[in-house]
């Protein structure tokens, strides 16, 4: 047996845009999500937000609050949907145990960048990070602009 080419379509379910505005990334995750079968169904068709989602370490565990994941018409009748119910995050005790020293130190939180499949799994990616004053937003505003001038200004050297 061949294996399967992989299609076009992109992997990515949904990402938290706003992560990288507002937060240092300062260390990555990538951790299993535990759902039930409508929710499923929901990430085949895209229907996920995790734009206020955070992550919630107690007993050592990691639980997933505030994504939202919309329900399709076509689900199941006979089970109640909860579309902002808590999710328990799939991670090793020693990447849990190494999330929670460092959420334990003042200014850092812990937060979902993006959902997407591996392998028919869908995997959620956790990070580490600080929260960005008023200053550094406009910062890295900046820098962002300069490198979109400088790349314009080099398309138009090279033409």
């Amino acid at each position: 047996m061949s294996k399967k080419k992989p299609g076009p379509q992109s992997n990515t379910i949904a990402l938290n845009k706003k992560a990288k505005h507002e937060y240092h990334i300062e260390e990555r995750f990538e951790a299993g999500l535990a759902l039930l079968g409508w929710e499923v169904k929901s990430l085949r068709a895209g229907k996920a937000q995790l734009t206020d989602a955070y992550v919630l370490l107690k007993d050592g565990e990691a639980w997933l609050l505030g994504s939202h994941f919309t329900p399709l018409i076509t689900a199941s009748t006979h089970v109640i949907a909860d579309p902002t119910r808590t999710r328990k995050l799939l991670l090793h005790a020693k990447e849990i145990a190494k999330i929670v020293g460092k959420v334990n130190q003042s200014g850092y939180t812990c937060i979902p960048l993006a959902l997407y499949w591996k392998q028919n799994k869908v995997k959620c990616e956790i990070a580490l990070v600080k929260g960005k004053k008023l200053f550094d937003k406009r910062a890295t505003e900046k820098e962002r602009d300069w490198n979109r001038q400088k790349q314009r200004i080099l398309r138009d050297a090279n033409a």
